[in-house]
């Protein structure tokens, strides 16, 4: 339902300070996207970028930036002089006056576009100048009241502070988003006075404007108030997580996902998963995160921004970030993939290994305490414990390349930049400094001496306060 004379305007010029935050309030995340951008992604559902406009003010180019590429326009209010003036800045940024216009605000992430869409038709079925989104509360408490006739037009739109008593008792209130034919918004927002209390013009006054031409304000109902909630307090911003939250574990469940206790898992908007994978508790899937089919990530692990392919398994406790994990590998656990690895299908990585810009080669295995950095790791090959890469020398990094099928012996030292041939076998507390043939075997340490009775004879200087142990030889 993508409308070619419809025009959106989103504002989100607010600083949002009951927020206490140094950050402009649309720019604050959840479900993994800054709030503006769940906004921006139910208007462009059914408008088409270049008539979607966002009003800015407070951080206008951090805002701004965040929505870059999108063909999207913009509008600033450098001064905050209320809802009526944020619409009317954008008098000139709009491609037209034509059609209808539709007014969002940046805060409200949960609006769906099917709502927007209902919104549309509902306006049109009426026949209305404007129509207003509405909803009843069983507590209105802070909410401007929406004055409602018999015949379902909206009279006006009074803020709570000065209601009348009757009015306080009123349950309907007000959204804040609207759809008006936009000629007419343009023409009434001139009549719109500026409030003697706080010096602001508000947009709400704008119902009673249309109501005086005679024109009608329609009411649209929506049963389900906790999509229209706005955030002004972090506690709002984790209301908000908690119910996107569920959308998406719904989601998932109901395309194939297994999660063991769907209220401990945090998956962002973006995170894609297969059929038949299963997420254990406490899990958290982040960013633009791909999981394949038939995978299980176990308990308390952290994935963000990687793709993994079918059939892998992440054990508890492992973190992947910003890496490829193919088909049949396994991870963890307490394994730490930091960034820019690639995992070749079928290799493993043990506990307590970490691989840092490492590639792993098809059913090559890291079991236990290594830590993998710069690395390029032929397939078959095998990493003994305590294995590192010596990839930083103190101003430059270097690559360590090791090829198929090798041997790696526990509590080796590789020192980068240097080259493990193919086949070749590291004996085990080697440094290795210098490039090892095809087939051939390293050692690089001293070689064992043992010094016969010395132990005792060191045992008898410490018991003796005339001779030193450091005496003995």
């Amino acid at each position: 339902m993508m409308s070619s004379n419809l025009t959106i305007v989103i504002l989100a010029a607010g600083l949002g300070t009951r927020m206490r935050s140094r950050k402009a309030k649309v720019l604050h995340e959840c479900a993994g996207l800054p709030l503006i951008e769940h906004v921006v992604r139910s208007a462009l559902a059914v408008a088409r970028p270049e008539r979607v406009v966002v009003v800015t003010g407070h951080q206008a180019e951090e805002v701004e930036s965040v929505l870059a590429g999108r063909g999207l326009l913009f509008a600033r209010q450098t001064e905050q002089r209320g809802t009526g003036h944020a619409v009317e800045v954008c008098r000139d940024t709009v491609p037209d006056h034509q059609g209808r216009l539709v007014v969002l605000y940046g805060d409200c992430p949960l609006l769906s576009p099917e709502t927007l869409k209902r919104l549309l038709s509902h306006n049109d079925t009426a026949g209305a100048a404007a129509t207003v989104i509405t909803t009843e509360l069983g507590d209105p408490t802070g909410y401007g009241r929406c004055i409602v006739d018999e015949s379902g037009d909206v009279r006006a739109i009074v803020e709570e502070k000065v209601c009348t008593p009757e009015q306080r008792e009123v349950c309907v209130i007000n959204s804040g988003i609207y759809c008006f034919e936009a000629p007419l918004l343009w023409d009434s927002l001139r009549e719109i006075e500026r409030n003697p209390v706080s010096g602001e013009y508000y947009l709400t006054d704008i119902v009673e404007i249309i109501n005086s031409r005679g024109q009608r304000v329609s009411s649209l109902l929506h049963a389900d108030s906790t999509e229209l909630l706005g955030i002004n307090t972090r506690v709002d911003l984790a209301g908000v997580e908690a119910i996107l939250q569920r959308r998406k574990a719904a989601e998932l469940m109901l395309s194939g996902t297994t999660m063991l206790r769907p209220e401990t898992v945090i998956i962002d908007s973006d995170v894609q998963i297969g059929m038949d994978t299963v997420l254990e508790p406490s899990v958290q899937v982040l960013g633009n995160t791909i999981i394949g089919e038939n995978c299980r990530i176990g308990t308390g692990v952290v994935i963000r921004n990687s793709r993994l392919g079918d059939r892998v398994e992440i054990a508890p406790y492992t973190v992947v970030n910003k890496s490829i994990v193919e088909e049949g590998a396994s991870i963890g656990p307490f394994a730490r993939l930091r960034q820019d690895n690639h995992v070749e299908a079928n290799a493993h990585i043990g506990n307590f290994v970490e691989l840092k810009n490492t590639r792993m080669g098809a059913g090559a295995k890291s079991g236990h305490l290594a830590y993998l950095g710069d690395s390029d790791i032929g397939p078959g090959s095998n990493i003994g414990a305590g294995t590192i890469t010596c990839n930083y020398d103190g101003s430059r990094k270097y690559r360590t390349t090791i090829g198929d099928r090798t041997f790696v012996g526990s509590n080796s030292t590789l020192v980068a930049p240097v080259e493990l041939g193919a086949g070749s076998y590291i004996a085990a507390g080697s440094v290795i400094t210098d490039a090892v043939p095809a087939d051939a075997l390293a050692i690089a340490r001293e070689r064992q001496v043992n010094k016969e009775g010395w132990a005792a004879r060191r045992r008898q200087a410490k018991a003796s306060s005339s001779v030193k142990p450091a005496d003995v030889r």
